[in-house]
């Protein structure tokens, strides 16, 4: 049995193949315009990389800030080639204006989405027992009581509720509150700052104030964990800096990070349960086959649109060549993974959900290479230990309004519902 829906078409996106190795044979491609585009539906394509991906697998935009404009490689071998080619540097963007959807630069500095190998090696080192598959399994069991007991709360107040409230965003913030060994009295500052630090419409200036707060409360708690054998993210980066295996700015910087990206689930499960509850026979396939769920939450985070536009640019170190052009040394590169996501060289009638591809998608919603998400794998259990609560607690959950009125966060990075009214 396959189950699919159709999301917004955007054609073919580009003709198979493409000459890595060629020369440039013209002119370079125009500059377009990428603007900061809130679009009305949670799986609506942005319009703007439809074009894009059209037009070739390399093209040039100019986003909304920054400076100058930069490539963008849509094709998903290309991502793929792009983000594990040293010659391609996160860490040179830090001291360079690219242009950039948000007002403000969000890394820190030193963090490590802007540290490039050996260095950033080094530094992933000193959480990676924290995101284990071993430790991952360990904190379901963990978190499990938790999400039984917001469930339990639900039930409890009975419907309608709005899921993003009660659900969808205390979850995810007690998981990776849990993660990263965040004090019950930070939890809701650092939930704040986040959100004001993942919107464009708040401006750089309050962006960055909350940055810097977030940082702030990172330093004392590192500080205080200098003496920590524990197994949480800050215990493990506090007990690095006291062995001189990384410095203080580099660990506040990669905290900050961390926690930012932690709230994602928040967002990309929301577009997710929006989906199914909009497609009754996608919802009624994951009640009947459960079986069929992990490949489903795979499936649905290639689908979803999780960002808008794209995220961290790299700058290209040396000449090298790429689909038939030439990069020179020092230009702007992004990726964009929610192109890829949908190539239909990999994916096979791309804007169609199919629980049943074969084999898994190998989606890169997560990112490749060595700036893969360090979180990813907490990140997806977050999602389908979700989808199993409410597939097991809520029978008859269903939207309290029609699709369309739900509402979407505005002026967001990463997109998602600002309230998801349900009833059951």
């Amino acid at each position: 049995m396959t189950s699919r829906t159709t999301g917004t078409a955007h054609e073919n996106p580009r003709e198979s193949g493409c000459p890595h190795a060629a020369t440039d044979t013209g002119a370079p491609p125009p500059v377009r315009d990428w603007p900061a585009l809130d679009l009305a539906g949670p799986t609506d394509f942005d319009p703007v990389l439809g074009e894009l991906m059209r037009e070739g697998p390399l093209t040039r935009i100019k986003l909304p800030h920054g400076e100058g404009w930069a490539w963008l490689v849509t094709r998903y071998d290309d991502v793929k080639q792009v983000t594990n080619d040293a010659r391609l540097s996160r860490e040179a963007v830090a001291e360079r204006q690219v242009t950039r959807l948000a007002p403000h630069f969000i890394p820190m500095p030193g963090a490590v989405g802007f540290v490039d190998p050996p260095d950033h090696t080094r530094l992933r080192r000193a959480v990676t027992s924290a995101f284990s598959a071993r430790h991952t399994e360990h904190l379901r069991g963990r978190v499990q009581g938790a999400l039984d007991a917001l469930c339990d709360e639900l039930l409890a107040q009975g419907p309608p509720a709005d899921l993003t409230e009660r659900l969808l965003t205390p979850f995810p913030i007690a998981v990776i509150s849990e993660v990263m060994g965040i004090p019950a009295e930070h939890r809701q500052d650092m939930h704040d700052w986040t959100q004001l630090i993942l919107s464009s419409a708040e401006g750089a200036d309050r962006s960055e104030q909350a940055k810097q707060a977030m940082a702030s409360c990172f330093t004392t708690l590192i500080r205080a964990n200098a003496d920590s054998n524990g197994e949480d993210v800050v215990s493990l980066l506090g007990a690095a800096v006291a062995r001189g295996d990384l410095s203080r700015q580099e660990a506040v910087g990669f905290a900050v990070l961390i926690q930012i990206g932690g709230e994602a689930v928040t967002h990309n499960t929301g577009q997710m349960v929006h989906l199914l509850l909009s497609r009754p026979d996608l919802w009624d396939r994951l009640r009947t086959d459960r079986a069929v769920l992990p490949r489903a939450t795979d499936e649905l985070l290639r689908f979803i649109p999780h960002r808008s536009a794209v995220g961290l640019s790299r700058i290209a170190l040396e000449d090298l060549d790429l689909c038939g052009r030439t990069i020179r040394a020092g230009e702007p590169v992004y990726v964009s993974y929610l192109a890829a996501n949908r190539d239909p060289d990999v994916f096979p009638d791309p804007d169609a959900v199919d629980f049943d591809r074969s084999p898994a998608s190998p989606h890169v919603s997560f990112g490749h290479g060595p700036h893969y998400c360090v979180g990813g794998l907490v990140a997806r259990m977050q999602s389908e230990l979700l989808l199993t609560a409410l597939l097991d607690r809520f029978p008859g959950l269903a939207l309290a309004v029609p699709p369309d009125e739900v509402r979407w966060r505005r002026g967001a990075l990463i997109r998602g519902p600002e309230a998801l009214p349900v009833t059951w």
